[in-house]
């Protein structure tokens, strides 16, 4: 399964490289700013993966995501059934900026479209050239928008139509607990997020709840950058919200751990892992349950200040994440 995930990313990350100067400036290794895109889970305030620096005093970094995810999974028990098939697009405009002695403030606002998409036939392509499984890919009709779930006999989610629109807005600060430079250069920052139930849950646009999410992202590099550790790991905090209410859970862990490589002076390639607990309580059914992710690719720097993150993300626990996931972000600071 591994194989299409290591590809794609490479080829677009060495297509761009190409174009981009030599003498671009090295960019610090962070990690893809992303989380699982599950559309029974995206709706929550699971944050983005989050650098360990805090941007310094009067530093701002905007940045541009796009999350493009495929799902494809159908799944039943006794008393269950859930199926998730289509196409959620997720563009998310964020800022970030340093206020302080190690304090930053920010802000994410995504744009939320299901579609019945475009992908399927792309992805049983490229299963066949690899040889690889299809899964339910074989017997659910292609280019379709259905996500549904039931328990007991009652449809708690049902989205058949396409639906878009403004998301929850999130709020996020972060606190520099440690940055040391020297003889290695080692990071901890205490991160939170406040998310708003800014968006229409009836669409599977937000959760209707409010949601904090509290963590610790961490790194460290060697004296030469030239090889980096990241990861997190916290907590959040849910209300009440509307999402399958009578099984929703009000906390939930969440982590993630990654490296990276500075392989060029202008690009970054980097493997990370995202985890976290499940979101439901009393079901069985892997689209419910904890969930882990591989995310492959890197971040091309296009000039000091800009840098592109490519990356393609797979469902290493089997259906609890999207079978794929293509995130671009564009990111600058100034």
């Amino acid at each position: 399964m591994l194989r299409k995930s290591f590809f794609l990313p490479l080829l677009l990350i060495y297509i761009c490289s190409a174009a981009v100067s030599s003498t671009a400036a090295a960019q610090e290794i962070i990690p893809f700013a992303t989380a699982n895109q599950n559309p029974l889970v995206t709706v929550f305030g699971l944050p983005a993966t989050a650098p360990a620096t805090i941007l310094a005093a009067g530093r701002t970094t905007v940045e541009f995501r796009s999350d493009i995810a495929s799902s494809c999974s159908s799944n039943s028990n006794s008393r269950e059934s859930v199926l998730l098939d289509g196409e959620t697009y997720r563009l998310t405009l964020a800022a970030r900026r340093g206020i302080g002695r190690n304090l930053e403030i920010g802000m994410e606002l995504p744009y939320v479209m299901h579609r019945q998409g475009f992908l399927d036939s792309f992805i049983k392509n490229w299963h066949d050239f690899f040889g690889l499984p299809q899964g339910e890919r074989d017997n659910i009709p292609e280019d379709q928008l259905d996500y549904r779930y039931s328990s007991n006999g009652d449809e708690e989610v049902n989205l058949t139509d396409s639906s878009q629109g403004l998301g929850d807005l999130r709020l996020t600060a972060g606190w520099q607990l440690l940055r040391q430079d020297a003889p290695t250069r080692k990071s901890l920052a205490l991160r939170a997020s406040l998310k708003l139930p800014t968006g229409d849950s009836d669409k599977l646009l937000g959760s209707g709840s409010t949601d904090l999410a509290l963590w610790l992202s961490g790194s460290a590099a060697g004296a030469d950058d030239t090889v980096a550790l990241f990861g997190s790991i916290g907590m959040l905090f849910l209300s009440n919200g509307d999402i399958i209410a009578d099984q929703q859970n009000n906390m939930v862990g969440f982590g993630s751990i990654g490296v990276g490589w500075q392989a060029l002076d202008s690009l970054n390639l980097k493997l990370q892992i995202d985890a976290h607990s499940a979101f439901y309580d009393d079901s069985e059914l892997k689209e419910l349950s904890e969930s882990a992710q591989l995310l492959i690719g890197g971040t091309l720097a296009m000039t000091e200040a800009t840098a592109l993150d490519i990356a393609v993300g797979e469902d290493i626990v089997v259906d609890s994440a999207p079978d794929v996931v293509f995130h671009i972000a564009l990111r600058h600071s100034f």
